[in-house]
């Protein structure tokens, strides 16, 4: 069991405690909060023991989980990286694409694995149909939020839509050409309300919308290529995969053919994978143990994070070229 520490005891920071406390790829050791009070109440609230300085918590783990504010991300992953630990870090992987390359080259310097919490990678819904996402050619994201104080400190691209994003270059095998992006600030400082045009060198187009002053929650992604649809609802865990094939010469009485103005005929089947629930946090946490002990890739790794993190800052470019 690797022993594993957490910096940041906030709403998201409690949730990792207590996973990686139920967890048998880990021995929880305790939590670091700045935040004397908060810290107080959550090692009484839970029995987690509570660390007094950043160092003394590292020194005492061979995994630190950095659940605090992005701003901090990349302070607290050098000194854990430069004590020699491996590192998880939650999403963005930190405030700029620089300290992101940065904390990237000192990984490699000493040799040890970080991986980011791009947690919808482990949502059942997207691991049950990723491995029929073949060479998408349009896409189109909805990632809509209710209302909370909490986020707003950030743009809502790198706040929600830069899961979306995260998936997305993950299934589409080319660079990112150019972006064309619009948001509106409604009652935060920075934009609200998001929509961006990604294409790709490969011809592939991405739409991705974000929004956290929504009605109701939506989390929906659809991919488009020859022959498919598939659409993925991250929320309800639920996919669907519709597909074509050539119409068979005798089609059978429940078969849905379609007929196009050439003549051609194709058979519209549906192909919907099992999804296996699962705790997408927990799953993420416990991949990230197995890369570590196996000395494998992890899931989501560093770079996938910076690269996430790049085309997010291209996305708030372009809107702020047009203010």
């Amino acid at each position: 069991m690797l022993k594993v520490g957490v910096l940041g005891a906030g709403h998201l920071g409690k949730i990792h405690l207590r996973l990686l406390n139920q967890s048998s790829k880990y021995e929880l050791v305790g939590f670091y909060d700045p935040f004397e009070e908060n810290a107080k109440k959550v090692a009484t609230e839970f029995g987690y023991k509570k660390f007094d300085s950043i160092e003394s918590l590292i020194n005492a783990v061979d995994v630190v989980d950095i659940v605090t504010p992005t701003l901090s991300h990349y302070d607290c992953a050098i000194t854990a990286i430069e004590a020699g630990k491996h590192v998880f870090l939650e999403k963005p992987i930190s405030n700029t694409v620089e300290e992101a390359e940065k904390i990237i080259a000192l990984a490699k310097k000493h040799q040890v694995k970080g991986q980011v919490g791009h947690v919808e990678r482990f949502n059942p819904a997207f691991q049950a149909i990723k491995d029929k996402i073949e060479n998408p050619m349009f896409i189109e994201t909805h990632r809509l939020a209710e209302f909370n104080p909490r986020g707003t400190d950030v743009p809502v691209v790198l706040d929600l839509m830069i899961h979306d994003i995260d998936a997305i270059l993950s299934v589409v095998q080319s660079k990112v050409k150019s972006v064309n992006a619009s948001g509106v600030a409604v009652i935060s400082d920075s934009p609200d309300i998001a929509n961006a045009r990604i294409e790709f060198e490969n011809g592939c187009v991405a739409n991705v919308t974000s929004s956290r002053i929504s009605m109701k929650n939506m989390r929906k992604s659809r991919f488009f290529q020859k022959d498919a649809y598939i659409s993925v609802d991250y929320l309800e865990k639920i996919c669907e995969v519709v597909k074509m094939k050539d119409a068979p010469e005798t089609p059978g009485d429940f078969d849905m053919i379609l007929q196009n103005a050439e003549g051609i005929k194709k058979q519209i089947y549906f192909d919907n994978p099992k999804v296996n629930a699962n705790n997408a946090i927990l799953e993420e946490l416990e991949t990230f143990a197995d890369a570590i002990n196996n000395n494998t890739t992890p899931i989501v790794t560093l770079e996938d994070g910076t690269e996430a993190l790049r085309v997010a800052y291209m996305i708030i470019e372009s809107m702020e070229n047009k203010s």
